[in-house]
């Protein structure tokens, strides 16, 4: 993958927060968070955190004495993570790398990561990492999301980006859909140690109230943008337009979008 599918910074992080957030994150973070909160963990990790949309809901699911630690590969995205937050609120922030986290085992009671297992370039040390630091009895939730079938505002980005370029077109949009097998992720689970293992499909239908913002927060929100300025020759607008185009044919404008995660669920047993 050129030009680091997991390289989140410059400007990104605001169109992703600002953009993507509302509409495709922040109703899963909402799900996952409550998923988490009812184990009742008093010490909870966030792999992958972003920009903190999952943070800020699992601090307002759990008590306020809950320890909360959310870290991302990117300070750049950690940043407007704090934001989100008051000086009192328990969470301390860190750049971290989740395929070798800087923790002492059996620190936490949970983890969390939401829409991250794709971009880790070990997904099974990732999977040895997070039973690590997990303590007995400890649960990792984690989620992906489906294929594009099944996210249509993923295939149409992939498909229009690609459009523009006639040879060498970006593959960024093919990352975030590619851990849609389940069966993959279950074995790396297993090899890990866990167990209990559990399977949830979540689909689900978004408002798209304003596919023009919607688009260039498609192109501006993720490393995309970094794959088509590092090819040249075509204007990052002309994509935007042309996606807003698609993505308005699909869905209407104002549009429903359909969206589809899998959420994964496993114990450290004692």
């Amino acid at each position: 993958m050129d030009n680091n599918a997991a390289s989140f910074t410059g400007s990104i992080p605001h169109y992703y927060d600002q953009g993507l957030g509302p509409v495709i994150f922040v109703e899963y973070a909402a799900d996952i968070a409550q998923r988490v909160a009812a184990g009742g963990p008093a010490r909870v990790l966030e792999t992958a955190a972003g920009t903190g949309i999952v943070t800020r809901k699992l601090r307002d699911a759990l008590p306020a004495d809950t320890q909360l630690t959310a870290t991302d590969f990117n300070p750049p995205m950690l940043d407007i993570a704090r934001a989100k937050f008051q000086s009192g609120e328990q969470v301390d922030f860190q750049p971290v790398d989740a395929v070798a986290l800087p923790f002492a085992d059996a620190s936490f009671d949970a983890i969390v990561c939401q829409f991250g297992l794709m971009f880790f370039p070990d997904k099974a040390k990732s999977f040895s990492e997070a039973y690590r630091v997990l303590a007995p009895d400890g649960r990792y939730v984690l989620s992906v999301w489906d294929s594009h079938r099944y996210n249509p505002f993923g295939r149409i980005a992939h498909e229009v980006a690609g459009s523009f370029f006639a040879t060498d077109p970006p593959q960024f949009y093919n990352v975030p859909f590619s851990c849609h097998q389940i069966d993959p992720i279950k074995e790396m689970l297993i090899t890990a140690g866990f167990g209990d293992i559990g399977i949830a499909v979540i689909r689900q239908v978004r408002e798209l109230l304003d596919v023009a913002t919607f688009a260039r927060a498609a192109v501006h929100g993720n490393p995309l943008i970094d794959q088509v300025r590092a090819r040249g020759g075509v204007d990052p607008d002309q994509i935007v337009d042309a996606m807003a185009q698609a993505f308005r044919r699909e869905f209407g404008d104002p549009g429903r979008m359909p969206v589809q995660a899998i959420v994964f669920s496993a114990a450290k047993s004692r």
